[in-house]
């Protein structure tokens, strides 16, 4: 038991060091403002994305496509200040993490600013989603691009 306890100890100590070092995902206030199109946030939950910085700050938007707009403008140095990214997961309205669901480009789902890649959890339900909304296409977070945000299904 003794020779346990510097090793739990350790484990406590390196536990706290990494619970200090994330942060919490705040809801936005009435007067945040998506960055790329000024709309306020606040009054459409179930669209909100969000980047978490390494500092605690976050930076709201009322959609994936803004979010990600704004995003690959971002220099790499930037993009590395960026703890995680979240998006508003489409059936459960949860944040979830941006490299964690599907996007659906092109589907008959409109944001609050029109044409919008859809987020959806698990693979299953992303199939389900595009062929009940007429969907284009089923991307991955790591084939997302800034072609992709051109393309005439989110225009």
């Amino acid at each position: 038991m003794m020779r346990l306890f510097p090793f739990g100890l350790a484990l406590l100590f390196f536990a706290g060091l990494a619970m200090a070092s994330a942060h919490e995902i705040k809801p936005p206030g009435e007067r945040e403002r998506c960055p790329v199109c000024g709309m306020f946030v606040h009054p459409y939950q179930e669209w909100i994305a969000t980047i978490l910085y390494d500092d605690g700050t976050q930076v709201y938007f009322d959609g994936c496509k803004d979010l990600f707009t704004f995003y690959f403008g971002l220099s790499s140095e930037q993009q590395q200040t960026i703890q995680q990214i979240y998006v508003t997961e489409y059936y459960s309205t949860e944040l979830m993490p941006a490299d964690q669901v599907f996007y659906i480009l092109g589907s008959d789902v409109f944001g609050p600013m029109g044409k919008e890649l859809i987020p959806v959890s698990g693979e299953a339900a992303a199939k389900e989603f595009f062929q009940d909304h007429q969907g284009r296409a089923i991307l991955r977070y790591s084939e997302l691009s800034p072609e992709t945000l051109k393309s005439k299904d989110l225009r």
